[in-house]
């Protein structure tokens, strides 16, 4: 069995935050940053103590997040509307999807989080250049700026999240 080489860094409230290394996690346990909720199997050892090899760390302060703003891009727009047409509703591979605008540019529709959808190219071509009411196509949800996109969450999939970290990575997918 390989070793793992990462660790799920949580906030004080059991936020996760990011993966971190085991090497930074293990320091982080020695100075009394974190305490460690899940140990992989393997074992470090040294001369004078051996530990398990932290999986999931918790921080003792909170710490406060920034959040910074998403950049507006076709790939974020895709993930946003998580690869859904939002005309006709259906699954579809990024290289068969498009970016509508709501509000079409030639009459005054701008390039915003706001105005812009991601639509399948059969319903981008059948709305043209008219508004959905007008072309009688109902979005599924309104466009709005994310707060968050699925970064970590689309990271790190039941597939290869370590067994360790699945009951926190659960309450990350339930808030997003």
């Amino acid at each position: 069995m390989s070793t793992p080489r990462a660790t799920l860094l949580l906030n004080s409230t059991y936020e996760p935050l990011k993966v971190i290394s085991w090497q930074r996690a293990v320091g982080m346990v020695w100075v009394g940053k974190v305490e460690v909720l899940r140990s992989y199997e393997s074992v470090l050892r040294a001369v004078s103590w051996s530990v398990a090899m932290p999986a999931v760390v918790r921080l003792h302060q909170f710490v406060r997040r920034h959040r910074a703003r998403i950049a507006f891009s076709r790939r974020n727009v895709f993930l946003r509307d998580e690869h859904r047409c939002q005309y006709c509703r259906q699954h579809f591979p990024a290289t068969e999807l498009t970016c509508d605008h709501v509000m079409p540019r030639s009459r005054g529709g701008r390039t915003s989080w706001e105005n812009v959808v991601t639509a399948c190219g059969p319903c981008n071509r059948r709305k043209g250049n008219l508004t959905p009411d007008q072309a009688k196509m109902a979005l599924s949800r309104t466009p709005i700026r994310p707060r968050i996109l699925p970064g970590l969450v689309a990271r790190i999939d039941d597939a290869n999240a370590p067994e360790p970290w699945r009951d926190f990575l659960v309450a990350l997918r339930a808030a997003s």
